[in-house]
């Protein structure tokens, strides 16, 4: 196994192929192996590197729940980048992983070839924050009475993942097996270290108004919780391009993935060209 030190923590690591650095972040209910449908088509281009979060063995599970989240999120991104000798990389996020994506961009845009921003903005309006910080607060408390087992169940059929289980009842169950298998521990510290506790989107628009990084967002139509966000990212972002995947929910990398590979190759293939006008 391969693993990278952030500030104490070992994050485990997986590298495939050669050429332009890709960076994968995952995102909450998934680890590095959700992203192998990109990593096997884009490896053949590009040098893909997959990481699993802290809390997300085989990656370290630290105790304090005061060490996950923001800025760790986009501190692990940046030593991941910096252990492996890549000056600057392509950074893919989704949901979690696009949140921490996204503040890599304009925390470290001098590492960042480009981002593609997938699922994000959950809790980040403000009429739903009590909500969302609510329900990060019971999930953790179910992972740690529950066990990740039990709580896969739940967590893995909410109303923005059963169109995976509609369009691939394998690639579903091979999710839920995954999602089984998680650190109850690490995902209570997360949920409160992380999703509770990440200020809100709509908190750094003037940060994200001078980002010059080109942006890819990508969101399903069937997401409920990530459009009113994304639709203000697009307007935000000035570098930031937005394909609304149809008939699709949180996961878009898992329910269409011929479709995100082939829309985000041309994005970055427009990028390495200098073709990306937003």
């Amino acid at each position: 196994m391969s693993f990278v030190n952030a500030d104490g923590v070992r994050l485990y690591f997986e590298e495939t192929g050669t050429g332009e650095p890709i960076v994968f972040v995952h995102e909450l209910n998934a680890d590095c192996r959700e992203w192998e449908a990109q990593v096997r088509w884009f490896s053949r281009s590009y040098r893909c590197i997959a990481f699993n979060a802290r809390g997300y063995p085989p990656s370290d599970v630290p105790g304090d729940a005061a060490l996950y989240g923001f800025p760790f999120v986009v501190h692990d991104i940046a030593a991941v980048v910096k252990a492996l000798g890549i000056s600057k990389a392509h950074v893919v996020g989704s949901s979690m992983g696009a949140y921490a994506a996204l503040h890599f961009g304009w925390m470290h845009p001098e590492m960042a070839l480009s981002l593609v921003v997938a699922g994000v903005g959950s809790g980040s309006p403000a009429a739903d924050r009590a909500a969302f910080v609510a329900g990060a607060e019971a999930s953790a408390r179910a992972y740690l009475e529950q066990g990740a087992a039990e709580v896969a169940e739940v967590a893995g059929r909410g109303p923005a993942r059963l169109q995976l289980l509609r369009k691939n009842p394998r690639g579903f169950e091979e999710f839920l097996s995954h999602l089984r298998e998680h650190s109850a521990e690490g995902k209570a510290r997360t949920l409160l270290g992380y999703q509770a506790r990440r200020p809100s989107l709509q908190d750094f628009e003037s940060e994200f108004s001078r980002l010059r990084v080109p942006v890819l967002l990508i969101v399903g139509d069937q997401d409920e919780p990530c459009l009113e966000t994304t639709l203000w990212l697009k307007k935000t972002l000035p570098q930031a391009g937005l394909w609304v995947c149809p008939d699709s929910g949180h996961a878009v990398n898992l329910e269409e993935p011929a479709a995100f590979n082939r829309t985000v190759e041309d994005f970055l293939s427009a990028v390495q060209h200098r073709r990306w006008r937003c």
